[in-house]
């Protein structure tokens, strides 16, 4: 009896660490805190209970313990659903809640049996377990970080497995037959792997949301936060790596380096708050005419760049072009921002044994010569080194 007390005391010290934990996490935006914390905090107060199994009243030990213990399941749960995004059906695990506490009470006070309340509990607690771990397998097929997500499956596997093992030893049991094994010995193994599986739980969930700020700060550093697109250091990160893999493979690489036209009289005249739109307007644009694997990039101010793996000099310019008539832009067109505007494009493809430095300044070399023409206009980097080739 001391050591199932000891081990109740324990998981109820882990849980509580867990809580401070958690609680420290609560103004960090991750989802799901505040459920975590309201399950870990009614295990605080249930594990007590059925430490005191004999010392206080029974309804107590058993009907208030064990409706705690599945409110800290279903809290649990309730986390996990919303820091996945998925909607929290509170009436349904009120439900599930409400029916576990009217089998203790009917296996209580109606049939007041121990194997029925062992096997009533652990069937209720492994359904919430296989629910929680189905849910995690399917987060894991649009998620990027998966080890905390399988950590945390698996740990809910491993729990619903063992209360399903739990309810069909105590079945048997139930059932008269005589099991050739230490019934102590086996109850305190249920036991200490129930014991372990709210920290294991706890600590997953601890593991998803710190992943999730890390995600979420590497996002903020990698992207502009006016426009969405990549920031000035994240485009030369992924620049390099695409310029080593060109290398690595004889593959083409091209670069679009763009501005808006007139982007200070634009700023002038409708102010910086129409501005600041006008470049969230032309990032969305320009998604959706380049490909999933380009790279969309604010340079600084006005300045755009596109990084074009696996294409060749003829078909940027295709793309250019495309990207200048989808950016160009009919006054009045769209209400939201309410003026117009156009760009202008340098377009260079890299040369063998080039820098992204050198194919970058090719590039703005192109650009300024399409504004020199005019704007609202292509121009190939070729085309300008040729230019510069001419003899006077």
């Amino acid at each position: 009896m001391l050591t199932v007390v000891s081990l109740l005391l324990v998981t109820m010290a882990l849980s509580a660490v867990m809580l401070l934990v958690l609680f420290s996490l609560r103004d960090s935006g991750a989802l799901g805190i505040r459920e975590w914390c309201a399950g870990n905090a009614l295990a605080v107060l249930s594990l007590p209970l059925f430490a005191a199994r004999g010392i206080v009243p029974a309804f107590l030990t058993i009907e208030v313990a064990n409706a705690l213990l599945l409110g800290t399941a279903v809290m649990l749960m309730a986390g996990f659903r919303r820091h996945l995004g998925l909607e929290i059906s509170w009436l349904r695990l009120g439900g599930f809640v409400a029916l576990g506490l009217f089998l203790i009470v009917a296996l209580h006070h109606g049939i007041d049996t121990l194997p029925g309340r062992v096997i009533s509990m652990s069937l209720l607690h492994s359904a919430l377990q296989l629910e929680l771990a189905m849910l995690l397998r399917e987060a894991l097929k649009r998620s990027a970080r998966r080890y905390p997500i399988l950590f945390t499956m698996y740990a809910a596997l491993a729990n619903a497995a063992v209360q399903l093992v739990r309810a069909l030893v105590y079945g048997v049991q139930l059932a008269g037959v005589v099991l050739p094994w230490n019934e102590v010995a086996v109850g305190m193994v249920f036991f200490a792997a129930g014991a372990l599986a709210l920290p294991g739980l706890t600590l997953g969930a601890v593991m998803m949301a710190n992943a999730d700020l890390i995600a979420r700060a590497q996002h903020a550093a990698n992207h502009d936060h006016l426009t969405g697109a990549h920031s000035r250091r994240a485009f030369f990160a992924v620049a390099e790596r695409e310029l080593a893999r060109a290398q690595r493979r004889s593959s083409p690489l091209s670069l679009l380096l763009f501005d808006v036209d007139y982007f200070k009289r634009i700023n002038d005249t409708h102010g910086h708050a129409t501005g600041d739109q006008v470049l969230a307007d032309i990032v969305e644009r320009t998604g959706a005419v380049v490909r999933s694997i380009d790279t969309v990039a604010r340079l600084g101010g006005e300045e755009f760049a596109v990084l074009l793996p696996d294409t060749a000099a003829e078909t940027a310019l295709l793309v250019a072009e495309r990207l200048r008539r989808g950016l160009d832009r009919t006054p009045g067109e769209d209400d939201h921002i309410g003026v117009g505007y156009t760009v202008s494009i340098g377009a260079a493809t890299l040369h063998p044994g080039e820098s992204i430095d050198a194919m970058l300044s090719r590039a703005d070399a192109a650009l300024y010569a399409a504004k020199a023409g005019g704007r609202n206009a292509v121009v190939d980097a070729r085309a300008v080194l040729a230019k510069i080739a001419l003899p006077v």
